[in-house]
């Protein structure tokens, strides 16, 4: 097991160059950048004060020939500072080499435009995103794994089948829909006004005593949990209904109901510890698959201030410390957690070997 451990986390760091590769080549083509960003900032700024320049009065006294620089022209060598300052004065390829030398550094440097440091804010959009994708995940395995053994129990009957439609649309259908669905009906949309259309706490919070801030943060959990939680429900609730069956039908089953052994001692003393192995193993990579693929729509839709949202904000804005940051961070967890998830397989079943496989 030693020796396949070392293997993945070799197999990582390519894995991990080539995600950054790829994504900084794109970066190159894509149109703008935080320099031309900048600069048109400064131009309608500067639009702005020709307007009200041109309308006369007090307002355009106190510009003069001391007024903002923008409206009579960038200063010379503007722009080449800028650009010294961004670092984009180097080839694209030394600045590659340079980002990924700070980054095996852990040093993400700072933001653009936040005047705070990557990890730092990072660190302070975690908690948002975390709260959600583990919620999310706990929800879709309280409701599927329950559901999941009663389908495969009752396989056939009218009870699977029309579950199995439920299933089939909340799989279907995309998380965000789904969250504007939630938002129209329960948070005064165009029908009920129960839950809160944003954030995930009141104004006032910190004045709340403790039981007051429990139900005030559950009260503002329960949507977008909801909408986060609806497409991993569905594969969960598949997954464990398939898992069964493929136990219940082993010859070891009917062995143990020909000694005649109850059928509670048969399903729960064998079918259910050997079922529930593939199903527990695989929490690792569900919370993962919430939290990094529900955060940012969700995020979005609901107004929540965690990392799927400053993800889309850095993209949108060039921020690329904070999108790149985050991108090697978000890509090097994501690996590691597929790691965890396989030795959680070989923990809860020693009959694993991934010693024997070449990958």
């Amino acid at each position: 097991m030693g020796a396949y451990i070392l293997r993945r986390l070799l197999l990582m760091i390519p894995t991990l160059i080539g995600i950054m590769v790829i994504n900084f080549t794109l970066v190159q083509f894509l149109p703008g950048g935080p320099v031309e960003r900048i600069l048109s900032q400064l131009e309608q700024e500067s639009s702005a004060s020709d307007r009200i320049s041109g309308g006369g009065g007090e307002v355009s006294g106190g510009q003069g020939e001391g007024g903002y620089q923008g409206a009579r022209g960038l200063p010379d060598g503007f722009v080449e500072d800028l650009e010294k300052q961004f670092g984009f004065d180097k080839p694209p390829l030394q600045r590659f080499f340079l980002m990924m030398g700070n980054y095996l550094r852990f040093d993400f440097g700072e933001s653009y435009f936040r005047s705070i440091s990557v990890i730092d804010l990072i660190l302070e959009k975690m908690p948002v995103s975390i709260t959600l994708g583990l919620w999310s995940t706990l929800l879709a395995y309280l409701i599927s794994i329950p559901l999941g053994i009663k389908k495969a129990v009752r396989e056939g009957s009218r009870f699977d089948t029309w579950t199995s439609s439920i299933i089939i649309f909340a799989y279907a259908i995309p998380s965000f829909l789904f969250a504007i669905l939630l938002l129209v009906l329960f948070a005064g949309g165009s029908y009920w006004q129960i839950f809160p259309l944003r954030g995930l706490t009141s104004e006032g919070f910190a004045d709340l005593s403790w039981f007051a801030k429990v139900k005030d943060y559950l009260w503002h959990i329960v949507l977008p949990v909801t909408a986060a939680s609806i497409s991993a429900f569905a594969t969960l609730t598949l997954l464990t209904k398939n898992s069964f069956l493929d136990e219940i039908n082993k010859l070891y089953v009917m062995t143990a109901r020909a000694k005649g052994l109850s059928e509670n001692k048969v399903f729960y003393g064998h079918i259910f510890r050997n079922a529930m192995l593939i199903v527990i193993a695989g929490f690792p990579g569900a919370f993962i698959g919430i939290f990094f693929g529900s955060s940012l729509l969700i995020e979005l839709v609901f107004s929540l201030d965690g990392l799927g949202r400053l993800g889309f904000e850095a993209a949108v804005d060039r921020d690329y410390p904070v999108l790149f940051g985050t991108l090697y961070l978000f890509g090097m967890i994501g690996l590691l957690v597929r790691l965890i998830s396989d030795l959680t397989y070989v923990w809860i079943d020693p009959r694993i070997d991934f010693e024997s496989r070449n990958t």
